[in-house]
């Protein structure tokens, strides 16, 4: 007898993907971007989005060289940035040999590459703390640090920080962060990176040699909607089906805690995705999914495995219907409003074991 398979996915639209890469790239023209795609490329499959880019992108961006070497493993071999440099003094020597990026951000850092037997010859990015206050150096330490390095090092360096209020189109931290970072690669006649994607949209005076972008290029946006000026399509959507459908009478409750009761004649759906899956438990009442097209709220506690909807309103619901938790039809911002968090963790907590199916 053949296994059918529960029907919870994550669809993974690398055309999208594409698509949106594309658009922020356009928006800088003069900048080479980087795709960002640490954590799993957001929850997306970090192997199949590098291999989508590949041909597009100068270079991939990773927080830490062990997912780094997962690429080099999948013959991903172009020019890796590590965000979060070396935690070693052994990971020069690896990156050394698989031409990884490093950024330096702090004096053990700075201190294991002067004590090098080797000069280090890869690319090296000098982190700036531009009032993030999360990592980097003092702005009055660079000149310091671009006197200890070789001359050949010197040529090829980028200093950069990171913005922390990008995505707010008026807060006056912003220029002052791109304030200091441009006077410094004017000084030291580096190249600059600073721009995440939401500098890329909202601040264009934050555009550098290189520019970082991560959320974007998965289609969820980083900014209000108002500001987006691009359109980003959607490259997960989250899918699962109706395992059971039940009638309810006025009075009767749903699940752990029983948080929703029938406040008249129901019919409740039975979904098979919970938090296990990466759905938030945090979800409440009234939290939309849709099926064959209709908006449902959400009726009951998140469990483990199973989320429970009410269907009362919806016409022609069956078992097996297939419903999207969010994606193309239902944005992922829309979700994350109701459950008080980012489209950022919503997408990066989709489990392993939610099956990913690839659309080219």
């Amino acid at each position: 007898m053949e296994y059918q398979p529960r029907k919870t996915h994550a669809i993974i639209d690398l055309s999208a993907l594409k698509h949106n890469y594309l658009s922020i790239a356009a928006l800088a023209p003069k900048s080479d971007t980087i795709a960002v795609i640490k954590a799993n490329a957001y929850g997306h499959g970090v192997v199949e989005v590098a291999k989508s880019l590949i041909e597009l992108v100068p270079a991939f961006a990773v927080a830490f060289i062990d997912e780094a070497i997962t690429l080099r493993k999948a013959g991903i071999n172009i020019p890796i940035l590590i965000l979060e440099g070396p935690l070693s003094a052994n990971d020069f020597y690896i990156a050394q040999q698989q031409n990884f990026w490093l950024i330096l951000h702090n004096e053990h850092q700075l201190d294991w590459l002067l004590k090098l037997n080797e000069p280090f010859s890869r690319q090296l990015w000098i982190k700036v703390d531009t009032g993030m206050n999360r990592l980097g150096f003092s702005p009055d330490k660079v000149a310091d640090i671009i006197a200890s390095l070789s001359t050949e090092q010197q040529k090829s360096l980028v200093l950069c920080s990171h913005l922390s209020n990008a995505d707010e189109i008026d807060n006056p931290k912003t220029p002052k962060q791109i304030s200091i970072l441009k006077k410094l690669t004017k000084q030291f006649h580096c190249r600059s990176s600073l721009a995440n994607s939401a500098g890329v949209i909202n601040w264009p005076k934050s555009h550098g040699d290189y520019n970082r972008s991560g959320i974007a290029i998965y289609g969820a946006s980083p900014v209000d909607k108002k500001n987006l000026t691009i359109s980003l399509k959607p490259v997960m959507t989250l899918q699962s089906s109706i395992i059971s459908l039940r009638k309810l009478a006025i009075g009767d409750c749903v699940g752990y805690g029983e948080t929703w009761q029938a406040t008249r004649p129901s019919v409740i759906a039975t979904i098979a995705i919970g938090y296990a899956d990466g759905y938030p438990r945090n979800a409440p009442n009234g939290t939309p999914v849709l099926i064959n097209g209709q908006q449902a709220p959400l009726a009951g506690e998140v469990s483990m495995d199973m989320i429970t909807v009410d269907v009362t309103d919806l016409d022609n619901v069956q078992l097996g219907d297939p419903v999207e938790l969010w994606g193309k039809n239902l944005r992922v911002e829309t979700i994350a409003k109701h459950t008080g968090t980012i489209n950022y963790e919503l997408i990066t907590r989709v489990s392993a074991r939610v099956t990913k199916i690839y659309l080219l």
